[in-house]
């Protein structure tokens, strides 16, 4: 089994925690990594990010929101080379869909505002 605490894979090298963006593969999960960049040129620093697919053993089953630890492993497929630990918790997506779903409402946050024109005469 693919496994790292359960099985025999051996997981070594680079720790990356990320968010899960997506679970629409079959035991594989996308994991994103937001990070910021320095452009010398300009002084400034852009954000940027990083997607990585990682194995998701049926053991931990990370879905799409959770903050996840992921580790390098050994080749599982073409473009996967990390597994999932850990789950570190749900994330603010997860936390919001749920809440959502709970009552049936839309979040205070994504409310639209409508904004009043006052013509000035």
């Amino acid at each position: 089994m693919n496994c790292p605490i359960h099985g025999t894979l051996a997981a070594r090298g680079q720790i990356i925690e990320g968010v899960v963006v997506s679970d629409k593969m079959q035991k594989t999960v996308v994991v994103q990594r937001n990070y910021f960049v320095k452009v010398r040129k300009y002084e400034r620093v852009k954000k940027a990010r990083s997607r990585i697919p990682a194995h998701n053993p049926p053991c931990i089953n990370a879905k799409e929101g959770d903050n996840v630890r992921i580790m390098e492993c050994r080749k599982l497929g073409k473009t996967v080379s990390f597994v999932v630990m850990e789950k570190l918790g749900a994330g603010k997506v997860a936390e919001v869909k749920e809440k959502t779903e709970a009552t049936n409402e839309i979040p205070e946050e994504k409310k639209s505002k409508k904004k009043v024109k006052v013509k000035n005469g």
